[in-house]
């Protein structure tokens, strides 16, 4: 290789970049900025609050009326609930339907009012728990007995005219009712019919049948579900009602 080959290439080539020194002087500037701007927001804070001191001790007649006004709010509001519940417990002593009432319901409507009517007998948890992967349990109530009821409803739009309940339904209660939700009364309720195997099936397994002719006993009266069902089982513990 000739030296002027040499020379050229040594001329042609970059020095090494220079890496730029940090400067750890900005870091702290901003640093001690940021500490600045929140010791400015802390005094600014501590003087806005002893000056709102300052003004309620020069007007403490402020302070009373305050204390009078959330008195009074807190007094109407708590009316307010207690008038709720009363025309709750009035609205459900007195609540009623009919089979055409009842027919007319989508089925998840159908259970409210099956939950409503266990509120109305005195069971004040009933509560409805229907839906997918329910295992068989469309509302649960404690009655005032201490009875666990588990009920699942089967809603039937055309009524006596729809498909009729049959044993693999009475099944499904059977194996979930007491082993899965601990209940002491297992019933199924509909507005239709029932089938006599399934009837003859909840007879052996101690299950409850509410078919369309109790609901409408039970819906349209004042009378508790447990008054017009046979061998339902005794009170769990004493009570006032027992």
């Amino acid at each position: 290789m000739s030296p002027r080959t040499r020379n050229s290439r040594a001329t042609t080539r970059r020095p090494p970049a220079r890496r730029r020194a940090r400067r750890p002087g900005r870091r702290r500037q901003r640093a001690g900025d940021r500490l600045t701007g929140l010791l400015v927001i802390a005094v600014f804070a501590l003087a806005l609050v002893v000056t709102v001191v300052n003004w309620l001790l020069a007007h403490w007649w402020f302070l009373a009326v305050a204390g009078a006004l959330a008195v009074l709010a807190g007094g109407a509001r708590l009316h307010r609930r207690q008038q709720e519940t009363r025309w709750e417990a009035v609205r459900a002593q007195g609540l009623r339907y009919d089979l055409s009432q009842l027919d007319a319901l989508h089925h998840s409507r159908f259970e409210d009012a099956v939950r409503d009517l266990m509120r109305r007998d005195g069971c004040h948890d009933a509560t409805r728990v229907g839906g997918g992967g329910d295992l068989g349990a469309d509302v649960k109530a404690t009655d005032p007995y201490g009875r666990r009821w588990v009920i699942q409803c089967k809603h039937r739009r055309d009524g006596l005219a729809g498909s009729a309940v049959g044993t693999p339904v009475l099944q499904v209660l059977n194996g979930t009712a007491r082993q899965v939700h601990g209940a002491d009364v297992a019933v199924i309720v509909t507005n239709g019919r029932v089938t006599a195997p399934a009837i003859a099936f909840a007879k052996q397994q101690h299950l409850h049948v509410v078919d369309r002719h109790t609901l409408e006993v039970w819906a349209s009266g004042s009378r508790p579900l447990w008054e017009l069902l046979r061998a339902v089982p005794p009170p769990r513990k004493p009570t006032t009602l027992s």
